[in-house]
């Protein structure tokens, strides 16, 4: 699909070229076309971004943007996680409907992956991409 070119465009070149470069509007585009099917807010997905609403409002009309290192990062983060969700699930449901589902495993302590991310936290984020990710290796 179309979200793993542009996957593979961000680790192809180097983060000082992409920072502004149009594989970066386009990625950023992409996440947010997937938080969005993850029902996120405008302001929910400039918080898990670290990017400011204009910025989210300007993927969404596929405008250019410039990110920063933790901005791709995070960025790279939901692409993956959204990636192993489609390695792990075959229906829409469950690929999109995961991050919304109370999880009692011990990082989770009963909250969703969506709850975590929404705090903003770029360490957090990781830690949900982590968990996330390990499902495709069956780790988790």
């Amino acid at each position: 699909t179309i979200f793993y070119i542009y996957y593979l465009e961000i680790h192809m070149q180097a983060v000082t070229e992409l920072a502004s470069s149009n594989a970066a509007s386009k990625s950023l585009h992409v996440a947010v076309n997937i938080l969005t099917k993850w029902k996120a807010t405008t302001e929910q997905m400039a918080t898990i971004l670290g990017v400011s609403t204009a910025s989210i409002n300007r993927a969404k009309r596929k405008g250019n943007v410039s990110l920063s290192r933790d901005q791709l990062d995070r960025v790279s983060y939901i692409l993956n996680m959204h990636a192993a969700l489609r390695t792990v699930f075959d229906n829409p449901e469950n690929v999109y409907g995961f991050v919304r589902k109370r999880n009692h495993n011990p990082f989770f302590n009963g909250a969703t992956p969506f709850d975590l991310m929404v705090q903003g936290s770029m360490a957090t984020l990781y830690e949900v991409f982590k968990r996330v990710d390990g499902l495709r290796g069956a780790q988790w």
